[in-house]
């Protein structure tokens, strides 16, 4: 079959966005590419998997798991069903964490807790090469997904299997996360609750469990000057920013809508 009839075949299945978007890859071809090549016969192996792939992709599987990869902030990472597929909203924490450290310009020690495919960490790296980062999550396939990001990418960082602090020793300049803090019993997408892992997306009964953790020790991890960097559900602003004035009185802190004008993410700073 010709590039375009497999793309009116796939079309017939799932979304027409998806359908090219899957062809595309396979053929490792970008969108624009592929309507350059319409006419060109696609290998019977490929076609194969093109259509296995669409029958994932019909079963609500998500695109990201079913091609193997995202774009985050331009650079590719590989992600599976061992790790949350990283969204615009985390994009945004990093963008606002960037200018942050545009003024820490002493900031040299960088924490990601909970790094899951490592797409927060590797990016800071990549962005800011001189920084030290040390990439941190309890699940070993989610740092072997990170790991293996970190080795594409060409960003050399530590990893620590822990359950956020409980194997970290020393202290830190920037602390970010982007930790689990949906609600139990929370309604949400269904094609994400059966899909992506639960260790990465519930923060117990008031979605706060890990803010929690992480807040209780930080006194223990972080620098005379500091930047904090959380991403956060839409309704959690005020009770995360009460914690971390508990704990941190001398701290400014910042809370940020995204593009949505949503609170999506609290910023504390000492420096």
């Amino acid at each position: 079959m010709t590039v375009e009839e497999l793309i009116v075949y796939g079309k017939q299945k799932v979304h027409s966005t998806h359908a090219k978007m899957l062809l595309a890859d396979l053929l490792n071809k970008n969108a624009i590419e592929l309507m350059t090549c319409l006419n060109e016969e696609v290998k019977p192996e490929i076609e194969t998997k093109y259509r296995e792939k669409l029958q994932s992709l019909q079963a609500q599987k998500p695109l990201q798991y079913v091609i193997g990869n995202v774009n985050f902030y331009g650079y590719t990472f590989k992600v599976d069903e061992n790790v949350l597929i990283p969204r615009f909203e985390t994009e945004e924490l990093v963008e606002n964490t960037l200018k942050f450290l545009d003024l820490f310009e002493n900031a040299k020690t960088v924490i990601d807790l909970g790094c899951g495919s490592g797409a927060i960490g590797l990016t800071l790296k990549k962005k800011k090469p001189d920084l030290e980062v040390t990439l941190v999550d309890i699940s070993p396939e989610a740092l072997q997904i990170a790991q293996e990001n970190a080795t594409t990418l060409e960003a050399p960082v530590t990893f620590v299997q822990s359950d956020m602090w409980n194997q970290i020793e020393g202290t830190f300049d920037v602390i970010i996360s982007n930790p689990p803090y949906i609600k139990e019993g929370e309604p949400i997408d269904e094609m994400v609750r059966k899909n992506e892992p639960a260790l990465a997306l519930y923060g117990g009964p008031d979605g706060l469990d890990f803010y929690r953790k992480i807040i209780k020790e930080i006194k223990n991890h972080i620098k005379d000057s500091y930047l904090i960097a959380f991403e956060i559900g839409e309704s959690q602003k005020e009770a995360v920013e009460q914690l971390l004035k508990e704990a941190l009185p001398e701290a400014h802190i910042i809370t940020k809508k995204d593009l949505q004008n949503r609170d999506r993410m609290v910023f504390a700073y000492h420096f």
